[in-house]
């Protein structure tokens, strides 16, 4: 069940965050590490309201940050359109939850919740070393929209965009 997150949920979503670096580090990708992303991060996330968590039997296991804000950085990407949209940031699931749709329940929700604002386009980008999400991504029908540099990191980030249907 996916919900809104509260500030009780900070814990686990940590716990996750901590598991996600360590297979991000194992595959040489440097999208997150010990400065990003913080526990003040998601505590923003939640204060702002956009902030969702995933529950599997009592358990969370994972997260998505859904809102429209865009970094600088995507206005010299090729999006397929100029219309309003909504992002997806800060999305992980716990590794022992892999393999069974939980991260394409996490993306059908921020569909839902953009369709429901009558938001009919998401954007999104990953490192291009996180080949996770990269095939979370096409496997959700993203286009491959561009790249940029980001957060002063060695690797590119890879932009994502998805026009949704009714």
């Amino acid at each position: 069940m996916i919900r809104k997150a509260n500030l009780n949920d900070v814990d686990n979503i940590m716990n996750i965050v901590k598991q996600v670096i360590v297979e991000m580090k194992d595959s040489n990708n440097t999208q997150w590490d010990e400065n990003y992303p913080k526990a003040e991060d998601f505590i923003n996330d939640i204060n702002e309201g956009c902030l969702y968590v995933d529950e599997f039997e009592g358990d969370l296991i994972g997260f998505i940050c859904i809102n429209d804000v865009q970094p600088d950085e995507y206005k010299n990407i090729d999006w397929i359109s100029n219309e309003d949209a909504l992002v997806i940031h800060r999305m992980g699931v716990n590794p022992n939850y892999r393999g069974r749709g939980k991260g394409k329940n996490l993306i059908r929700y921020a569909q839902n919740l953009a369709m429901d604002n009558g938001i009919m386009y998401l954007k999104t980008d990953t490192n291009s070393m996180n080949m996770k999400m990269y095939n979370l991504f096409k496997k959700c029908g993203f286009r491959f929209a561009g790249q940029m540099e980001f957060m002063e990191k060695p690797d590119v980030f890879y932009c994502y965009d998805l026009k949704l249907d009714i």
